[in-house]
């Protein structure tokens, strides 16, 4: 089989209104949504899919370096047409990320021509469901975090993600709220990315230690990015305390340091985004040294159903002892619960994906098993810009959040 064709579709759905989140420090501002599809076609008229960031960098790399490379070549065996790339254009990292997200494609256009499902292909299955957590929470009261966690759970999920950002005080609160709403034996993530994007109000260490100290007592699953990620050295400070799991990863930028984060212990879950932080290849790798390690890893997946399902059918080719979490963004609707309405993430799939006691069940059918609905195209036609801005009071300044979540910053400055 031959590659006729390789193609990126950005997209994008607008808020009515934009949405306001304050937080201590600051105010966020959330415009829109981006996603990006890509799609490519074989000579035998075959079609894979794959999820993608939603940002013109990636698009105009796919156009200009990974579609030119790919188009006309022969698709037996993905892993050898990765290794040619990153032997030539993929000695740049930034074209070898996005080389690893259309490379999601080419497995499930040659599982397809093969007739097993993708997961079969990448490693082989071992279980057929992972569980979910259901990620939603974006700087509300302490109320409404507990209405919300109560919500999560009643939509079947058996575990619930916010981010707080409210003020030591308020954080605090908003915890013991929670845990009263979904009892002692629910699971409770904190994504405290926050702490360290509030200019001058950010918590120091002492302020992050002594929150964990103190949360310990509500048994949460785990707490995430309370610090800057860059700073491995106080997370291995943090995590020595043993006051409440740790979880980092999402804003890793080379398998390098992804390494480091692992080999020097510094969190109990490691945390990566298959859609922009190196794809199946660079997972596979780390997986085994997760493994190693006695560590966990746990997906980030913050975009549509689709990348949901391509993080799935990796992650159930390993035991959940090692790969024990996938992240499901859970967006609101009129007749559900969630952060905010984004209709694009569950359009792009003709059917939705099944879901069973909190766990995602991955299809068996060929590929990545589901139907992609191509008509999201010309639905939610994209729109330039910025999706998301973090207004910091002090010092006075705007970051403008352009493409995906692996960026420390998540952005640049605003003029």
């Amino acid at each position: 089989m031959k590659i006729s064709s390789v193609r990126s579709y950005l997209l994008s759905y607008p808020f009515k209104e934009p949405l306001k989140l304050p937080f201590y420090g600051g105010e966020r501002t959330i415009l829109k949504r981006d996603a990006m599809l890509i799609r490519i076609e074989g000579d035998n008229g075959l079609i894979g899919y794959a999820p993608g960031p939603g940002s013109d960098e990636a698009h105009r790399i796919i156009e200009t370096s990974v579609r030119p490379f790919l188009e006309g070549r022969t698709l037996a065996d993905p892993d050898a047409l990765r290794i040619q790339f990153m032997d030539g254009p993929g000695q740049n990292p930034e074209l070898a990320k996005v080389y690893c997200t259309v490379e999601i494609g080419l497995h499930d256009l040659v599982s397809k021509w093969l007739g097993v499902p993708l997961s079969e292909v990448i490693g082989g299955r071992v279980r057929d469901h992972i569980r979910l957590y259901g990620s939603a929470g974006m700087y509300m009261s302490p109320e409404k975090y507990a209405e919300e966690a109560a919500a999560v759970t009643d939509l079947g999920f058996r575990a619930y993600k916010m981010r707080p950002g409210l003020g030591p005080e308020k954080d605090l609160e908003t915890i013991r709220l929670m845990r009263k709403a979904v009892g002692p034996d629910y699971d409770l993530m904190i994504d405290a990315h926050t702490w360290w994007r509030m200019g001058d109000r950010s918590y120091s260490f002492s302020t992050v230690e002594q929150m964990a100290r103190d949360m310990a007592s509500h048994r949460v699953a785990w707490l995430e990015e309370p610090l800057p990620p860059d700073d491995h050295a106080a997370y291995q400070r943090l995590r020595q305390k043993d006051y409440v799991p740790l979880a980092s990863g999402e804003h890793e930028p080379d398998e390098l340091r992804y390494l480091d984060l692992i080999l020097t212990q510094c969190v109990d879950y490691v945390q990566m985004d298959v859609c922009c932080q190196g794809g199946f290849a660079t997972a596979r790798r780390l997986f085994a040294e997760i493994a190693h390690e006695g560590l966990k890893f746990a997906f980030h997946s913050w975009g549509t159903a689709l990348e949901v399902l391509a993080a799935a059918h990796l992650g159930i080719c390993w035991p959940d002892l090692v790969v024990e979490w996938l992240e499901y963004p859970c967006y609101s609707s009129e007749i559900r619960a969630g952060m905010y309405p984004f209709p694009l993430a569950e359009d792009i799939l003709k059917e939705p994906l099944e879901i069973g006691h909190g766990d995602l069940i991955v299809p068996r059918k060929p590929g990545l098993g589901v139907e992609i609905n191509e008509s999201v195209i010309e639905r939610y036609p994209w729109i330039p810009g910025p999706w998301s801005y973090f207004r910091i009071d002090s010092p006075a300044q705007t970051l403008a959040v352009t493409s995906d979540h692996s960026i420390k910053w998540g952005g640049k400055a605003a003029g």
